[in-house]
């Protein structure tokens, strides 16, 4: 494997797997650009080089081979913008001829956008004769999609062996993603606190057992605290529940006991009457909801518990909100971790904040800026805390 910063790509054709799964309207207008942004600096360094550039992604989850409403070509005109109005081509296939051709003639300094790589069935399969088509297109291998690293499919994890090592690599996005998880999961300073929030346990249950043995602290906020309100006896009256974790929440609470792990769950919660944001309001102890009633946010004592944890840590790692934020009813809990994370990071400690919903939230609050780092891949996250491999950095470290 090359380091890309130490790379020359001068006179070379960078076949780069970038993540480009934003979401459209039903006009086809782009309602996030994030993830194309976040592909940008990548892009530039190769150009500047003297390179060109062969864009591949997927988009949305086509069912049965190429659909409008799911091509890349909607994307081409505003990545020309964020590349500061360049020319960007467009190939409409990804092995082809058009996209052999397009590739070919492809000069130092342009950029070619090939059509989505999940018109072909082969793309998710990880199929072997696919992905070594795709290489044919490029000179240099660069994954910078960390989205998808979790995914075992032909563009990530297959298409790297068709490359000598030198010419395989992460881009500055995929570089900065694995060292910033990395500098969270070998090398945290202390206290480590873990924030988890979202609405089910079953979602986080690996996670937390392997964060049990590096973090100090870990706060369990969301739908999912109410499992573990109920696995220790308290009234949650009609909140979220999984019945079948309420074991599991046990066996978690007995095991941080032993580790000396601090679980902090909210000893207060924002309660409703019914899931909507027109619902009537109280404030209830966690644990002694009334029946008809249901948590929905964590409530002023637990907000002030919870940010105290966070403003003694050195390194954080928050995935999930603490309630529905995206009601204003019940945003304040959600606000008050942002506040208090983004507080923590100014006196020194290193942030990471990760997975769909947080990061809605951090960029919703306006406090993107104020963490050390927003990771991209909210799937691939979670199983690199879950202390898997993930097939799309371990091909290109083979």
């Amino acid at each position: 494997m090359s380091e890309f910063s130490s790379y020359n790509f001068k006179g070379q054709k960078a076949l780069v797997r970038v993540d480009f799964n934003v979401p459209l309207n039903e006009k086809m207008e782009i309602t996030s650009d994030a993830r194309m942004k976040a592909a940008v600096p990548t892009i530039k360094k190769i150009l500047a080089d003297g390179g060109s550039v062969i864009l591949m992604s997927h988009l949305g989850r086509p069912k049965t081979g190429p659909e409008d409403k799911f091509s890349l070509k909607h994307l081409v005109n505003h990545l020309s913008d964020l590349l500061g109005g360049i020319n960007v081509k467009f190939a409409d296939d990804c092995i082809g001829p058009s996209a052999v051709d397009a590739a070919a003639a492809l000069q130092p300094g342009e950029v070619l956008v090939l059509e989505n790589l999940r018109f072909y069935k082969e793309e998710e399969k990880g199929d072997e004769a696919f992905a070594e088509k795709l290489s044919k297109l490029g000179d240099v291998y660069v994954n910078d999609a960390f989205g998808t690293a979790h995914r075992a499919h032909a563009s990530t994890a297959i298409i790297a062996k068709f490359f000598p090592q030198e010419k395989r690599m992460f881009g500055l996005l995929m570089e900065g993603e694995v060292k910033s998880a990395q500098k969270v999961l070998s090398e945290s300073e202390r206290p480590f606190t873990a924030i988890l929030g979202g609405a089910k346990v079953s979602d986080k249950i690996l996670i937390i057992e392997n964060l049990m043995e590096k973090a100090t602290d870990i706060i369990i906020g969301g739908g999912m605290a109410y499992t573990f309100f109920k696995a220790q006896g308290g009234n949650i009256g009609s909140s979220l529940c999984e019945e079948d974790r309420i074991e599991t929440a046990k066996e978690i609470l007995s095991k941080a006991g032993e580790k000396g792990v601090n679980i902090h769950l909210p000893g207060d919660s924002i309660i409703a009457d019914k899931f909507a944001e027109d619902a009537n309001v109280a404030e209830s102890p966690s644990n002694n909801i009334p029946d008809g009633w249901m948590g929905l946010d964590i409530a002023q004592n637990a907000r002030e518990q919870f940010s105290n944890v966070i403003k003694r840590s050195k390194t954080i790692l928050w995935n999930g909100p603490m309630g529905v934020f995206e009601m204003e009813k019940f945003q304040a809990g959600t606000k008050a971790i942002a506040e208090a994370v983004a507080e923590a990071t100014q006196s020194g400690a290193f942030s990471l904040v990760g997975g769909g919903d947080s990061v809605s939230a951090v960029n919703k609050f306006g406090f993107n800026d104020k963490v050390s780092y927003v990771s991209t891949g909210g799937g691939a996250m979670l199983e690199f805390f879950e202390g898997k491999d993930l097939p799309g950095i371990a091909a290109v470290n083979a």
